[in-house]
């Protein structure tokens, strides 16, 4: 099994930087897709950033400039470091990975999710 436990979160005014953390555990061989996801109520869940085979990242337009992801593939763990924070950028954010497990068998997690409020 997999279970992505996330740190970081909270209230930070406008204008300042937050870091996200994500860290995998269980009988897993590489995570091979990592990344952030954001909710809003009565919207879907958006991505935010990801990075997929280890090298290929994208960035959602709205935190480009802003946001950055980076990931550590011998600790299967991913971060997300947002600067220049906003109100809009207030939601909850999610941890999401895709792994391949001792076995062969592959998976996809979610974490439990983090509140991020920005707000002076």
């Amino acid at each position: 099994q997999v279970q992505l436990v996330e740190s970081g979160g909270g209230l930070v005014q406008p204008g300042g930087s937050m870091r996200l953390s994500c860290a995998a555990s269980g009988s897993i061989v590489g995570c091979f897709t990592v990344g952030w996801y954001r909710q809003v109520p009565g919207r879907s869940r958006e991505l935010v950033a990801r990075i997929e085979s280890g090298s290929v990242t994208t960035v959602a337009d709205s935190v480009k400039g802003r946001f950055s992801i980076s990931g550590d593939n011998a600790k299967n763990t991913v971060a997300l470091q947002m600067n220049s924070l906003i109100p809009e950028d207030t939601g909850v954010y999610y941890c999401h990975m895709y792994c391949v497990l001792e076995g062969g068998s592959r998976r996809d997690r979610w974490g439990q999710g983090t509140q991020v409020t920005v707000s002076s």
